[in-house]
């Protein structure tokens, strides 16, 4: 199926998933997950694409009940789990956009009982963003309600904090459901608002995620299942309330719902309607802020970010009584990919890179090959090699574009691009921040003769005949 998340859909979007090359990876992974279903026996599954604004491609797999014989659809509810974390992580960004907090504010600023012992004597104080990025040393739950089915109520937290503290702040990234609970109180006291009905308002409905909301036993919400026995059964997990960690894992949500806020990563412009976050403050929310400790993976502010080769991805998992889910994005390619599933051993995370590789890939070029080459032929005079006191440039003209290599270097393989900006000026982009990335460089032509090169402030001379 494939709908429209914004009233004005992007032209580009036009038959991005009628693609030959994007059907072909659908069907390509429908057989490898249709056999996924069969020989692991999983209950359900649904997965999507997105593409910006699009809904590129959802399908359901599986039953969302096995005794009813109820099938998956893209409209199917299931537990999202620790999604939560990043919805709680952008209610506190709009409080940001609206000036009533600071990400570096103390936590004991706005809930003044929040006073846990430090580890060590000189300690700083937690402040919001170590509660959004896991840094803040806190314990990761709050009680042994995973064991007993009986979670907390606020003043379970509060006796939680006074005695679960476990790392100094900003020592490590350690993960912790009681950090994103402790978040989720300061949006309700900033706020004034209890936390599932700021929610409802401000984010969720806003969006137009109708079908999704926090801690409440919704109609039609998918069975979820426990991981497959030795005997092949699977316990039938019932319905608990995360009650005050319902910011950390409390969220219902569909596939359809989850495309929606999948989409909101991929949009700019001022806070408005749909709109209900700063681009500032989804940049901030998508940007690392602190790294695990063996630097394979790091946190943004709600967001996890991993690195898969010389792709960043941006996403995050959960997991519930009978749910496991996964959503990753590629931010540069505006794609995104959902898996939702009822069965504690689905493994959400390698479906998703699965659909990532296979379809996000294919949606990504489909959508690249849509989009109009800024090329002027008369562009290829610049192609040439340019020489200053410290560096060779060579410019190279490649595909209806122009690049840059060093030609005295060990490799080639990550040249530099120059992006047209118009009056005969680009800019240059790279894939790291070294050089003048992201400044302007211009030539200078003499008697019909490219001469020069500029380079941000610096120059270099052109070297050859032309």
């Amino acid at each position: 199926m494939r709908f429209y998340l914004l009233l004005l859909p992007l032209l580009l979007q036009a038959g991005v998933g009628d693609h030959a090359e994007v059907q072909a990876a659908e069907r390509l992974f429908e057989g490898w997950m249709n056999g996924q279903m069969a020989f692991r026996t999983l209950p359900g599954v649904a997965v999507g694409v997105v593409h910006d604004q699009e809904l590129i491609w959802a399908k359901g797999f599986g039953v969302a009940d096995v005794a009813g014989k109820v099938p998956v659809t893209p409209a199917t509810k299931f537990r999202m789990a620790s999604h939560s974390k990043v919805f709680t992580a952008t209610a506190i960004m709009q409080l940001r956009d609206q000036g009533k907090l600071r990400l570096d504010d103390p936590v004991v600023k706005h809930l003044p009982w929040f006073t846990p012992k430090p580890t060590e004597a000189d300690d700083p104080p937690i402040t919001i963003e170590d509660l959004l990025t896991h840094g803040s040393g806190l314990a990761r739950e709050a009680g042994s309600h995973w064991s007993d089915d009986h979670f907390p109520d606020a003043a379970g937290l509060r006796d939680a904090v006074m005695t679960r503290s476990v790392y100094s702040p900003g020592v490590r990234w350690k993960y912790s459901n009681l950090a994103f609970a402790i978040a989720g109180q300061i949006v309700e006291k900033v706020s004034g608002e209890p936390f599932a009905r700021y929610m409802q308002r401000h984010v969720l409905g806003p969006l137009g995620m109708k079908d999704s909301s926090f801690d409440e036993e919704v109609p039609g919400i998918a069975t979820g299942y426990g991981r497959r026995m030795p005997d092949g059964s699977r316990a039938v997990m019932k319905f608990v309330n995360a009650r005050a960690l319902g910011p950390a894992t409390g969220l219902t949500s569909t596939l359809e719902d989850m495309a929606r806020f999948v989409s909101l990563q991929f949009r700019k412009g001022p806070v408005g309607g749909k709109q209900i976050l700063s681009t500032a403050a989804l940049r901030d929310m998508h940007r690392v802020r602190l790294m695990e400790n063996n630097w394979t993976r790091g946190n943004a502010i709600g967001f996890a970010v991993n690195r898969e080769k010389d792709r960043l991805y941006v996403g995050h998992g959960g997991s519930y009584f009978g749910y496991k889910t996964h959503t990753v994005m590629q931010l540069d390619d505006k794609v995104g990919v959902i898996v939702l599933t009822n069965g504690d051993d689905s493994a959400p995370s390698d479906i998703a890179m699965k659909v990532m590789q296979g379809v996000g890939a294919a949606v990504a070029k489909a959508a690249s090959a849509a989009k109009p080459a800024v090329w002027d032929p008369a562009w290829a005079r610049f192609a040439g090699l340019y020489r200053s006191r410290f560096a060779e440039n060579q410019v190279v003209e490649m595909d209806r574009s122009l690049v840059v290599i060093d030609p005295t270097g060990t490799n080639f393989d990550s040249p530099q691009k120059l992006v047209p900006v118009g009056g005969g000026r680009f800019r240059l982009e790279g894939a790291t921040g070294g050089a003048p990335v992201g400044e302007m460089v211009r030539f200078v032509e003499e008697n019909g003769r490219v001469v020069r090169m500029y380079m941000g402030d610096s120059f270099s001379e052109r070297v050859g005949v032309q």
